[in-house]
């Protein structure tokens, strides 16, 4: 990896049949700008075709056959592939296969899946000829994320594809699938890399410092900040997109002293770090471009650093709670 070049996240494609969704996406991973790379294709169908291709490409492969196991069973037998290998995202492409529960839950916001209308419209099998029956102007795919209800993920993306007066299911199916590999490695390379966009972690920052009370944003020699609402207000959160030379975007907060910030850098240099200009004065950086961020940990430094400079008038109820 070139240095300074951010990690690429590691990625899981289940298939069952010919794999051409998998290919769009295994070429897309070997473009310059490609923010993952496909570390397992795997299959509940040990004939699928893409395996073939996929094994020819040097990519790992792994097969599993379904039949006459229990679901709970195969899935848990797929997804320690998956982990073997070193995934962090599953991405479903033409895999014919309804998962557990369980299996879902455990890869929340990290299972992607492609579906060949434009959602919420035709949930489930035979869209293009529902999408004729009902007279659409246009059709289309669109990537979501999994979630236990079939194909009632949160929506990622979308790519229309206009219907034509003589189309057939199998003639709009052609076309949808053309639109399909430029959609899928698009949102895939996108949802993947959001992790070292500035923009995108911004967001989830401000998302979660302003749902403290009477949180207020304000601009801190000219990066976001956050501070307590009214005229006294302190500020206790600020924003660091690798300022004043440094490589980190980061959340800065409030520790108790040089004390604790030391003892949370030795202990987790990769998570931690000293900001210039604001160490000195007890505030510590928490690192937020990488892939394994715990976004329990930041909202738990926003409120403690809140805490820390908030009238007792709002803190008192939380005081009392963490005496218990």
């Amino acid at each position: 990896m070139p240095e300074g070049a951010n990690p690429k996240a590691k990625i899981a494609v289940f298939i069952s049949g010919t794999g051409t969704n998998m290919a769009a996406l295994l070429y897309a991973s070997r473009l310059p700008t490609a923010n993952y790379e496909i570390v397992l294709v795997a299959s509940n169908a040990p004939d699928a075709a893409g395996l073939t291709l996929a094994a020819e490409e040097g990519v790992a492969v792994f097969a599993h056959a379904h039949r006459g196991m229990e679901r709970s069973d195969h899935d848990s037998i797929m997804e320690q592939a998956a982990k073997d290998a070193g995934a962090e995202y599953i991405v479903l492409a033409g895999y014919m296969r309804i998962l557990s529960d369980s299996f879902v839950e455990r890869w929340a916001g990290r299972m992607l899946n492609i579906h060949p209308s434009l959602l919420p419209k035709y949930r489930g099998l035979d869209t293009h000829q529902r999408a004729l029956d009902a007279g659409d102007a246009s059709a289309g795919a669109t990537v979501h994320l999994v979630s236990s209800e079939l194909d009632a993920g949160e929506i990622l993306g979308q790519s229309d594809v206009a219907i034509m007066p003589d189309d057939t299911a199998e003639t709009l199916a052609e076309r949808v699938r053309i639109a399909e590999h430029q959609l899928y490695p698009h949102i895939v390379n996108d949802y993947t890399g959001r992790c070292f966009d500035a923009a995108w972690l911004l967001g989830r920052v401000r998302a979660l410092a302003l749902q403290l009370p009477e949180a207020e944003e304000r601009e801190s020699h000219g990066s976001p900040g956050w501070r307590t609402g009214g005229k006294t207000g302190k500020f206790f959160a600020h924003f660091n997109d690798q300022h004043h030379g440094e490589r980190h975007i980061a959340l800065l907060a409030k520790t108790s002293g040089q004390d604790e910030m030391t003892a949370l850098i030795e202990r987790d240099p990769d998570v931690f770090y000293r900001p210039k200009y604001y160490g000195a004065s007890g505030w510590i950086g928490l690192i937020l471009n990488r892939p394994d961020t715990d976004w329990t940990q930041v909202e738990h430094w926003l409120e403690r650093s809140w805490q820390s400079v908030a009238p007792k008038r709002l803190t008192k109820l939380l005081d009392i709670a963490n005496e218990f």
